[in-house]
């Protein structure tokens, strides 16, 4: 089946979902940390291609998944219920800001929309997934640390210029950085997304750069490295 993508202790059916595994949510998969997260929430699954890696990752830990287009939630439910992670991997289908629990979460992970006042997709179900309201990030960041342990980390990953107003915003919650990840296509080329880490603790912010090609056609060893656990290429 075209649509079904194989990792090495899982396989994803992309079918049904507006956004296709991409570089920026593995990536987040992999790089996203904590001490021990025993509760993990992840905002906007797709096609729950980071709740799965980090099921992977973080085997004593419960992963819960919230995607408000129902067709990916659909097919997301249908992956969970199919991998090795299925007795730890849950799907609700809401919109995360209306998303309530009363568990507080360790480690929180997105890949969210992140086009702001620009050109709307006019393929409905894209424009949900990729676009959001001015006001979005504010809701998101206020929602994450209300929900999040006095330990928790919230990891993102976002275009450069969101990325910046993100970190900004996230100070009115008691947010800081931790980490700045430089996302590159190679050596030669700016950053085009950022890997952030949000934490209530003000710590000295580490920054590196993870570089994926180091020619055309051929990824990097650090690329390679951050992601051999799950890809069979590598």
């Amino acid at each position: 089946m075209g649509s079904v993508f194989r990792f090495k202790q899982f396989s994803l059916d992309q079918q049904g979902c507006a956004m296709k595994i991409n570089t920026d949510g593995v990536l987040l998969g992999a790089v996203a940390c904590h001490d021990n997260p025993l509760r993990i929430l992840d905002i906007g699954t797709g096609t729950g291609v980071i709740a799965m890696m980090l099921a992977q990752r973080f085997p004593l830990s419960a992963v819960d998944a919230v995607e408000i287009d129902p067709s990916a939630a659909a097919a997301a439910e249908k992956n969970f219920v199919q991998s090795p992670f299925a007795d730890r991997v849950k799907l609700s289908g809401y919109d995360f800001l209306h998303f309530k629990t009363a568990d507080k979460y360790d480690l929180i992970v997105s890949n969210p929309p992140f086009f702001v006042n620009d050109l709307k997709n006019p393929e409905k179900r894209k424009e949900l997934a990729r676009h959001a309201d001015p006001d979005f990030f504010e809701l998101m960041l206020r929602h994450a640390a209300e929900m999040m342990s006095p330990k928790g980390l919230l990891w993102l990953i976002l275009p450069v210029k969101q990325a910046d107003f993100v970190i900004q915003q996230a100070v009115r919650w008691k947010l800081y950085p931790g980490y700045q990840f430089q996302i590159c296509s190679d050596v030669q080329k700016p950053a085009f997304r950022q890997l952030i880490c949000l934490g209530f603790e003000d710590v000295p912010v580490r920054q590196d750069n993870i570089y994926i090609y180091a020619a055309q056609g051929v990824y990097t060893a650090q690329y390679q490295t951050l992601l051999k656990e799950f890809f069979l290429a590598f």
